[in-house]
């Protein structure tokens, strides 16, 4: 019906001059309901400032994914080489292209993170890494194949010193290695999972689904992380987790005093540190890249038993991270770092020498993915541990390429190695050998790392 005092219509009757008009009264707004209203601001509220737990599990979902794919790439290796016809260094070489990319932008990603915040490129890595995953699952060639994988090493570079320095910024100091450990969880986790779903996915359907498969997850988490995750605490108006109530408020991470880059340069503990990382990369690529295909060259052992063992690595680098990185807090970077290079060696020692029974070979996966799973994490909380907070992302950003060094050469010269001899055993002691001397290194490192204060940057620049 129309409405004669121009009003739009509603339920009650409107009066004009005393008297209805016939009309009705003009529709007024409902409130929401009170858990309605509630409910949108708790939405609003962590959106707008998540907390450091927040941050750490959608954090350990990307690293999940990531490693995912890093490390599931040896566990679907031998259904490409019979598929694409490679050889073990045309495997070597695939991985590489990864690397290669992944190690000279690294610097870059660690770079950005520092200036632009660690969201937008975790965010955008995500992308990048998901789209090259795509790919590869549709290569035909190795020139196609490694091509694919370098793309998503380019997007793998933000998705790892950009994390841990994301992590570290929302953690106080002394809480570093617990949040370190949970986090890094998501890389074994991720690679136990590739071990026991994709030899049966290998069987069913083909290598290919198993690459669609993980560049869909990587695609499915970029619209969360760009979502939800903040830079710094300090820009959204909140301390660091474990922080005491009395420590002096941190500014904003991205904008913030610059620590000069020919400053880190000249630290020797930089390179120090770089150096052993780099050795210690050479021994745990080497195993770890070509575990299952050395398993599955036993005489008795099916490709699906031998994957086993990518579900024990990735299952004992959980343990590693939750036992080695908390440890680290209390005992130290260094001392933890000495004693695990040294088991790492001991390792590949014995696995060089001869060939250990199943049961014992699973005891010794153990024991060296507990120490690998600890690795990279306890490098990574170096550069919180002996550099200034400013720094953090470009430090560790800069010792990628030691670690992609000893990465890069590894499966290069365990491929031909396993190639020209036809067994493992050459490539294994050549590791053990670089793992000892990583751990010597480490030595000349100090115990302990910076005062977190306002003399941090003072006494950092001198060591």
């Amino acid at each position: 019906m129309s409405a004669p005092c121009g009003r739009t219509a509603t339920r009650s009757r409107c009066r004009v001059g005393g008297r209805s008009c016939g009309s009705e009264r003009p529709e007024q707004p409902r409130p929401a309901p009170a858990g309605a209203q509630k409910k949108e601001s708790r939405v609003k509220k962590i959106l707008a400032s998540p907390s450091a737990w927040a941050i750490l599990a959608l954090c350990f979902a990307d690293l999940f994914v990531n490693y995912a794919v890093r490390l599931g790439y040896g566990v679907i290796l031998p259904a490409m080489i019979g598929d694409l016809g490679l050889g073990r260094t045309g495997a070597g070489t695939i991985y590489n292209a990864y690397l290669f990319i992944y190690i000279g932008v690294a610097p870059l990603a660690g770079w950005f993170t520092d200036r632009i915040g660690a969201r937008r490129v975790i965010t955008g890595g995500l992308l990048v890494l998901g789209t090259g995953v795509l790919l590869l699952g549709r290569a035909q060639s190795l020139a196609a194949a490694s091509l694919a994988f370098g793309l998503a090493g380019l997007g793998a570079a933000g998705l790892w010193v950009p994390v841990i320095t994301l992590v570290q910024r929302w953690f106080a100091p002394g809480r570093r290695g617990l949040a370190l450990g949970l986090l890094s969880t998501g890389y074994g986790l991720g690679f136990a999972a590739s071990g026991v779903l994709f030899p049966p996915l290998l069987e069913l359907a083909s290598w290919r689904m198993a690459w669609t498969l993980l560049g869909a997850a990587a695609l499915l988490l970029v619209l969360p992380n760009g979502a939800l995750l903040r830079s710094d605490p300090a820009a959204c108006g909140r301390r660091p987790w474990g922080e005491s109530p009395g420590a002096p408020p941190v500014s904003p991470g991205p904008g913030e005093a610059r620590l000069p880059l020919a400053a880190v340069l000249r630290m020797p503990v930089f390179w120090r540190i770089g150096a052993s990382y780099a050795l210690l990369s050479f021994g745990l690529y080497g195993l770890t890249t070509f575990l299952v295909d050395f398993a599955a060259g036993r005489p008795g052992v099916s490709l699906e038993r031998a994957g086993l063992l990518a579900t024990v690595h990735g299952l004992f680098q959980v343990v590693g991270v939750l036992v080695l990185l908390p440890a680290s807090d209390r005992l130290g970077r260094r001392d933890t770092m000495v004693a695990s290079n040294l088991a790492v060696a001991l390792v590949l020692g014995r696995l060089a020498a001869g060939s250990p029974s199943w049961p014992e070979l699973c005891a010794l996966t153990a024991l060296f993915a507990a120490c690998y799973g600890a690795t990279f994490p306890i490098y990574g909380a170096c550069a919180g541990d002996y550099f200034p907070r400013q720094a953090m992302g470009t430090v560790a950003g800069l010792w990628t390429p030691f670690y992609g060094l000893g990465a890069i050469l590894t499966h290069w010269v365990t491929g031909m190695l396993r190639d020209a001899t036809g067994s493992y055993g050459l490539a294994f002691g050549l590791g053990a050998a670089c793992a000892a001397a990583a751990s010597l290194l480490m030595l000349g490192v100090p115990r302990r790392g910076l005062p977190h204060g306002p003399a941090a940057e003072k006494e950092g620049a001198n060591r």
